[in-house]
């Protein structure tokens, strides 16, 4: 009998991030910008990281690729944390998991992998949820890129960034593992600041807040989650097919939807719903061939 403990740590990992909207919105009511909050999270999780295995900064230096994944999963980061702090979460976090359709399209300019006709329906699949998600109820599709939110287009770049991340990791598995977490924490935390830089300058991110309980408190708990939340997807998805990690990863939809729609943070249509439902689809249509015993399908 297979060890029920991988899938309770996938499990403890997407609840954190289903739940991860709710204190991003409570630091931000406190006066703290997710990208001043993200910042200094990953800040305090890449230090512990760097004290727990100090030989990582080394391994870093010799391998430059490693500045792609810094890039791909700070930009992920930085994206959907902005984008479930001022955005209808529901909303975010569907058009966050068109990640599986970028995925088909970077694996094959960057891998090289040429997708299928299945690889191909599960990117239409997807493209018409996103349309159906985006599109506002009785207009035409004209009206699609009207209807487009900062919420929505970080949700979006989120997306793809993670797709990114994926793709990349693959391309470097044969760095070790601690090298690419420090990378991407490290990532996470100066694509933050970068970030938060530039929108200073330009006016759509507030300057950096007096020190507040409220949010400091927050952001520590968070930090801390955040690490577990890492590990555990590690200890998992080590123990488990790709194809099943998936799947378990999905109930993060599940978790965020039903919380930011008891808590007032979400708003649920018959078309949002349909639009959900197609693009989870064509994220299961991704996972399931390796559930069977295969690889999964790019």
């Amino acid at each position: 009998m297979h060890s029920p403990l991988p899938f309770a740590a996938l499990l403890f990992n997407a609840f954190v991030w289903g739940l991860a909207w709710w204190p991003f919105q409570r630091m931000h009511q406190a006066g703290l910008h997710p990208l001043w909050a993200t910042a200094c999270m990953y800040a305090v999780v890449l230090l512990a990281l760097l004290a727990w295995r100090p030989g990582i900064v080394r391994q870093l230096r010799d391998h430059p690729g490693l500045w792609l994944l810094a890039v791909a999963s700070g930009l992920n980061n930085v994206a959907f944390n902005w984008a479930v702090t001022i955005g209808d979460v529901v909303r975010v976090i569907l058009l966050f998991y068109l990640m599986p359709a970028w995925a088909v399209l970077l694996a094959w300019r960057i891998l090289g992998e040429r997708p299928t006709p299945a690889a191909l329906m599960r990117l239409a699949l997807a493209f018409a949820g996103v349309v159906l998600v985006l599109l506002p109820q009785g207009t035409s599709a004209a009206r699609l890129l009207h209807n487009l939110s900062l919420a929505d287009g970080l949700a979006l770049l989120g997306g793809f960034m993670f797709a990114l991340t994926n793709v990349t990791l693959r391309r470097l598995h044969a760095v070790p593992g601690p090298a690419r977490m420090a990378t991407m924490f490290g990532g996470c935390m100066l694509m933050a600041l970068a970030t938060a830089g530039i929108g200073l300058h330009m006016g759509v991110v507030e300057p950096f807040p007096a020190i507040d309980s409220t949010w400091a408190i927050t952001a520590l708990v968070l930090a801390g989650l955040l690490m577990l939340g890492n590990w555990a997807l590690q200890y998992g998805a080590a123990r488990l097919a790709a194809g099943t990690t998936a799947l378990v990863m999905l109930s993060e939809v599940l978790f965020a939807s039903v919380s930011s729609a008891l808590l007032g943070a979400a708003t649920l249509n018959a078309q949002t719903l349909l639009g959900g439902a197609l693009i989870l689809l064509a994220s299961l249509l991704a996972a399931l061939p390796s559930r069977r015993g295969g690889t999964p399908a790019h």
